[in-house]
């Protein structure tokens, strides 16, 4: 670990386990920060398994130690490639919920996988149309299994590609950008932990929206 590496990995809040850490985990693959970081993002944007990875702390301390000097490489193209893997890992799980999808949500013995979760799916993209795709990247888990669901509801291609691409620049830069501008300030340096949780209660704020207008819709027409 060098010393930027070793400056940078102060101990916070210790409220997230070791190894989803953002710190820890930039920290510890040293050179090869940017490389995992970047694997990391494609798998929590395309592969399910990926949905408990921290994608927009990851983001935020990513930018944060492009701008102490850790990780060697200009930020606009750390934009650039993060912004890639996570369009990538989209258009990947698209296909994989659109080829093998089909299969998992038909077993009448599933209890996670059910077919209506599909059909209220594919309602909530014909209701909120390109917000809903560009909306699902800021919020955890649901950036995750929203590319599948759209695959799986045989969502247009054309559509669901041009809004993940938008969203995932919007995401990926916003965050990155953030944590860049952000990192050389000596106390969110030294608080990190306290960074990320504070990141992700923002980033679920828009799905807590959604929800409330949709049970004043509901109240509105039982009325």
């Amino acid at each position: 670990m060098t010393s930027e590496f070793a400056a940078a990995a102060q101990p916070a809040l210790a409220l997230l386990p070791d190894w989803l850490n953002p710190e820890n985990i930039v920290s510890g693959l040293g050179p090869f920060a940017l490389i995992g970081v970047c694997l990391i993002i494609f798998a929590e944007c395309g592969l399910l398994i990926g949905f408990f990875l921290p994608g927009d702390s990851l983001l935020f301390v990513t930018g944060m130690f492009v701008a102490i000097g850790a990780i060697n490489t200009p930020v606009w193209l750390v934009c650039v490639l993060l912004a890639v893997c996570a369009f990538v890992g989209n258009v990947t799980g698209y296909w994989i919920g659109r080829k093998v999808g089909p299969a998992m949500f038909n077993k009448p013995d599933s209890k996670l996988f059910k077919r209506e979760h599909v059909d209220k799916t594919h309602a909530f993209f014909e209701k909120y149309g390109a917000r809903a795709i560009i909306l699902a990247r800021f919020v955890p888990i649901v950036r995750t299994f929203i590319t599948a669901v759209a695959g799986i509801g045989q969502m247009d291609q054309k559509k669901f590609f041009s809004y993940s691409a938008i969203g995932g620049v919007a995401w990926t830069l916003s965050m990155t950008l953030l944590g860049f501008f952000l990192g050389n300030i000596p106390w969110i340096r030294n608080n990190i932990e306290a960074m990320a949780i504070v990141i992700v209660v923002i980033s679920i704020v828009p799905i807590i929206i959604e929800y409330i207008k949709g049970r004043r819709e509901k109240a509105r027409e039982a009325a």
